[in-house]
């Protein structure tokens, strides 16, 4: 069985080595894969580098794990992707928000303060002073890691799901 892929860090913009080492892929395959997959669209700057984001880390993954580990054809991986893509489509139609592919539930700003630290088991003394100890940088910081932590548990509960 083959080792776990590493964890995706907290990060805007991944260069190609770098993805090819977060989803073990060599990057003249990711460099064909975007030929085959009109999904994955990574943004080219100078010299034509390519910068890929989280959502394109999280494609790669999947289309890796369609290729690889579930054995579908080319076609076949870009056609179920489209099915995903079209079931993503159909949720968002429903009322389930989607985001790059991934579930998130949208919350309210006062929601996501409630979520970091629960109320009921810190006493309103303790939940202030802990609140004057995390500066604003910081706690913009905690939010935008516990976002991209959440994207990748829904990711991963959606592999999982998938292989049922």
């Amino acid at each position: 069985m083959e080792k776990a892929l590493p964890s995706i860090p907290a990060k805007r913009y991944f260069t190609i080595g770098e993805v090819s080492d977060l989803c073990g892929v060599k990057p003249h395959v990711l460099r064909y894969w975007e030929q085959e997959f009109t999904q994955l669209r990574p943004m080219k700057r100078r010299g034509n580098r390519r910068y890929y984001q989280h959502h394109e880390v999280l494609m790669i993954r999947r289309i890796r794990d369609l290729l690889y580990d579930q054995g579908f054809t080319i076609s076949g991986a870009r056609n179920k992707l489209q099915e995903l893509v079209q079931l993503e489509r159909d949720k968002r139609r429903a009322g389930e928000v989607m985001l790059d592919g991934v579930e998130v539930l949208e919350v309210e700003d006062s929601r996501l303060e409630d979520s970091r630290l629960d109320d009921s088991r810190l006493e309103d003394s303790r939940l202030e002073e802990f609140e004057d100890t995390v500066s604003e940088p910081e706690h913009s910081a905690m939010s935008e890691k516990l976002l991209l932590l959440r994207r990748e548990l829904f990711e991963i509960r959606d592999l999982l799901s998938a292989g049922h």
